[in-house]
């Protein structure tokens, strides 16, 4: 499809409508001219979609899953998350890898991992300045969290070393090392500009490299030819950032993508009726969605407020129309299924109106007029709306802010931020959770600025207790005190719904996040 032949007719677009299809039609004019439909999926490109732009490629200053998607092709961890229904690991650059004990992980790195841009072979000092560059303070890595209580990597051989940590860490093997700050880079090609990168790799490892960002619109990954392992499917990997998902899907539908999540308001008509020669799958979410409000703006310093705000949020009435009743309310950040879930949040579900009423009056607030910040997509944008009206019936003004997404993930630090609705991706271990909202991360990824040494206390305690029993505890304890802040309102963990073209063997995690460095050709 070109441009030229593109047919336009005129009828009536809300604005919710018009933002979703200039978003698709963006992404034509971010890809140039279109291929037929059908040489898509033939031709050895892979097209899929990202929900954000690209932040950095250096493991340090990830944006989360949406950098993480990019890094794992390009760069090799000792441990690779296993695709498929149940969460694991297998081998990727270690030859082996075993936990002697409670604190020292001992590991071999296999003898064909190379770095391209002639920065030679994988070594041991490459994995020990990986890691330790990460809780380096100097560095002000944003990821420093996940790496817990690592002391140092010990150096044994040239391809053989002993990860040492402070104290036990039960996310070692869910998060550590499978995830982000597992990624390996080479300490020679890193030192060389400096000691950290942005968007520019200077040496990858992968089956795959980094050939292009185009901001706002695309990266385009290639084969790494000095790949000694499985030969990597395709010779180009895009990816274009589209925020909204009824916008990729028209871009799937459109011959435009061969992946993408899609939008729980279509589902059931994807599942009954699919475009030719493609394929629903659907996913529990680990995501969790929330909305939060900034602790150290002068307008939100009431708790009795930010309760009545909290109580009044009806959160049934926003599952049925910004998720169309296919996802579940969430009573904290931790999903069922994890240790830590809680079965009922503090401040309820539905809306109480009166309690909300008598807390406002409690307050002494009058007068009372906000502002939300949301990414601009429908689901957002609906919800936004409801809660709008939540508040209003009690007297609240809220006025909603929409931001693209190379803006909205630079609030945190702003000092305007008032209310605003956030979603966080999520790995299968609590510790990652709680990660982003200890006193730390305030103003970083803590954008409502909570600072709590109970609760900082319990993070830690969390990510050593080997008891299950325990650990759940802790965990619940930990988001009892989020509550109890007045600065969380939860809101759900979505649904992983995805489509892909039948010619395309996607490879995922359990909860449908894409693992693109094990996709192939069906």
């Amino acid at each position: 499809m070109t441009k030229s032949n593109i047919q336009w007719t005129k009828v009536g677009l809300d604005r919710r409508r018009f933002l979703q299809g200039t978003a698709a039609v963006g992404l034509a004019s971010a890809a140039g001219t279109m291929m037929p439909r059908e040489a898509w999926a033939e031709g050895s490109t892979l097209k899929a979609r990202t929900y954000a732009d690209m932040r950095s490629l250096d493991p340090a200053f990830s944006q989360g899953v949406v950098d993480e998607e990019i890094q794992a092709p390009i760069y090799n961890k000792l441990v690779q998350y296993t695709p498929g229904s149940e969460w694991g690991w297998q081998l990727d650059a270690a030859a082996s890898v075993e936990q002697a004990d409670d604190t020292h992980i001992n590991f071999a790195l296999r003898d064909d991992m190379g770095f391209t841009n002639g920065f030679g072979a994988m070594t041991a000092e490459d994995v020990k300045f990986s890691f330790e560059r990460i809780i380096d303070p100097a560095l002000e890595s944003t990821n420093k969290p996940d790496w817990g209580p690592l002391d140092h990597v010990e150096v044994t051989g040239e391809r053989t070393g002993t990860i040492v940590l402070k104290n036990a860490f039960q996310p070692l093997w869910s998060i550590t090392l499978p995830y982000i700050t597992g990624n390996i880079v080479s300490k020679n090609a890193f030192e060389s500009v400096g000691g950290k990168i942005s968007t520019s790799p200077v040496a990858t490892s992968g089956p795959y490299m980094h050939k292009s960002w185009e901001p706002k619109q695309k990266t385009t990954l290639v084969r790494n030819p000095d790949w000694q392992g499985d030969a990597a499917a395709f010779d180009e990997i895009q990816i274009f950032h589209i925020d909204d998902e009824k916008s990729a899907e028209i871009a799937f539908e459109a011959g435009q993508l061969d992946f993408t999540r899609v939008s729980l308001a279509s589902i059931e008509r994807l599942k009954s009726n699919p475009p030719a020669n493609s394929s629903v799958a659907e996913f529990p979410s680990l995501y969790y969605v929330w909305v939060g409000m900034n602790l150290n703006n002068p307008k939100l310093g009431n708790i009795k407020l930010r309760q009545a705000i909290q109580h009044v949020i009806d959160v049934p009435s926003i599952m049925a129309a910004s998720y169309f009743g296919s996802a579940e309310p969430s009573t904290g950040i931790i999903a069922p299924g994890l240790s830590g879930h809680r079965e009922e949040s503090m401040t309820g579900v539905a809306a109480n109106m009166e309690k909300a009423k008598q807390l406002l009056a409690e307050s002494g607030e009058t007068n009372v007029s906000l502002a939300i910040d949301i990414l601009n997509k429908s689901a957002n944008v609906t919800t936004a709306q409801i809660i709008q009206a939540n508040l209003a019936s009690i007297g609240i003004t809220l006025e909603v802010r929409l931001h693209e997404g190379a803006t909205f993930w630079n609030l945190g630090g702003s000092e305007d931020l008032e209310l605003v609705l956030n979603r966080y991706s999520m790995t299968p271990d609590p510790y990652y959770a709680t990660s982003w909202f200890i006193s730390e991360q305030a103003g970083v990824w803590n954008w409502e600025n909570h600072a709590n040494e109970e609760f900082d206390a319990l993070h830690l305690a969390g990510q050593a207790e080997s008891d299950p029993a325990k650990r759940d505890a802790i965990y619940r304890r930990a988001q009892d005190i989020m509550e109890e802040s007045g600065a969380y309102k939860f809101l759900t963990h979505e649904a992983t719904p995805n489509i892909y073209r039948n010619s395309v063997k996607p490879a995922f995690r359990p909860d449908g996040l894409p693992l693109y460095r094990y996709f192939s050709k069906a």
